[in-house]
């Protein structure tokens, strides 16, 4: 063998054999979609957050079909720890199949709105929302404190977060006050690490070694992601997502019309007694409701939906508010192959159809798959 096959083996085995180079610009981004996991964040609109009896009180709630009015339902019914606190339905399934597809209730900590058209401005008034629901689990304030004072436990728990008797409670409050424990259990769940942030920690740490073993094609996702295809536009920090609402282009109609998506959600949401205005806010409405006070219904909020966070996606299929997306696949070829009259017309200015080649949607639909712990 010559000198010149030799030298260029041994430049191949030493050289890194990660695929992708990042700008300046390209890794203050990645560097936004982190540190995972994030810092414990509290809900100062809820006193018992972060409360380990609330904690463990919510945990128990959780499982329990007694909470449902006819004993059929749990939370977990729906929200199944085993699928990322999915269903794995198109949509959900309560007494009567809903409109829109079950969310994923990790990483909620720290969100301004809750519910695909932001229906509830805080987690504990999301947590009352299918618990009073006909069409779910069809209970009432006065059935839950009869649940509450017919536990030794639970009536133990509740003196120990909220430091008073349930038996002394109004069944209003103990109704708000069950629902700020499953508050505090919720915001517990947070995703496991994945590939991509051990990739973002070696790519700011300049650790060549650990960032080879991230895939080539994901390293080639994460560019596109960040850069032509715009999805970190919505999908930003360390959640993915921006926490409002957009319109991408999937058809909203249901059953017997439309479903009105962001534009009902604020309405819902200014009408609910138990929203960040009224008296349940733990709070300084003055601070923590600024965002609920400035809302109003716009006819621009028609079709919108809430941004979801992309962590965990391998485990939440099928997607989008209508669940209509079966696979990550799928997901991004809609936004590859999106209708030009679509994009330009309802949906929002800067959806623009990516029109990806097989190699691009392969590599785009690798980086999300590292976004969950596999």
């Amino acid at each position: 063998m010559s000198f010149r096959p030799v030298l260029l083996l041994a430049l191949l085995l030493v050289a890194p054999v990660y695929a992708v180079e990042f700008d300046q610009r390209e890794r203050a981004t990645i560097a936004s979609h982190g540190p995972w996991p994030p810092p414990p964040v509290l809900d100062d609109s809820n006193r018992v957050s972060g409360n380990k009896a609330a904690i463990r009180f919510g945990e128990m709630l959780f499982f329990d079909h007694a909470l449902g009015g006819d004993s059929r339902m749990s939370c977990a019914s729906c929200h199944d720890p085993g699928r990322a606190f999915t269903d794995g339905r198109t949509t959900g399934f309560g007494r009567t199949r809903l409109a829109r597809n079950t969310t994923s209730l990790l990483n909620l900590a720290g969100n301004r709105w809750f519910g695909w058209g932001g229906e509830n401005d805080s987690l504990w008034a999301q947590s009352i929302r299918p618990i009073l629901a006909l069409e779910e689990m069809a209970s009432t304030p006065l059935l839950v404190k009869k649940i509450v004072l017919g536990r030794d436990r639970y009536r133990e728990y509740y003196r120990d977060a909220f430091s008073v008797a349930a038996a002394d409670e109004d069944s209003e409050i103990l109704l708000v006050n069950v629902g700020k424990a499953l508050a505090a259990y919720q915001e517990t769940l947070v995703s496991p690490r994945s590939p991509f942030d051990d990739f973002r920690d070696a790519l700011l740490a300049g650790d060549e070694a650990a960032m080879a073993q991230y895939p080539r094609s994901a390293q080639r996702g994460l560019k596109l992601f960040i850069g032509e295809g715009r999805c970190s536009v919505c999908h930003l920090g360390p959640r993915f997502s921006n926490g409002e609402f957009e319109n991408v282009g999937i058809p909203f109609q249901v059953p017997g019309g439309v479903d009105p998506g962001r534009y009902q959600g604020i309405q819902k949401l200014l009408a609910n007694p138990y929203n960040r205005l009224g008296p349940f806010n733990d709070g300084n409405a003055q601070d923590n409701a600024v965002a609920t006070r400035s809302l109003r219904p716009d006819d621009r909020n028609r079709g919108r939906f809430r941004v979801p966070g992309l962590r965990d996606l391998v485990e939440t299929a099928p997607y989008m508010h209508d669940g209509s997306l079966g696979t990550l696949d799928d997901v991004v070829r809609h936004y590859s192959e999106l209708d030009d009259e679509l994009a330009g017309a309802g949906a929002d200015r800067f959806l623009r159809p990516l029109r990806l080649d097989d190699r691009q949607v392969e590599d785009l639909t690798a980086f999300l798959r590292s976004l969950s712990a596999y």
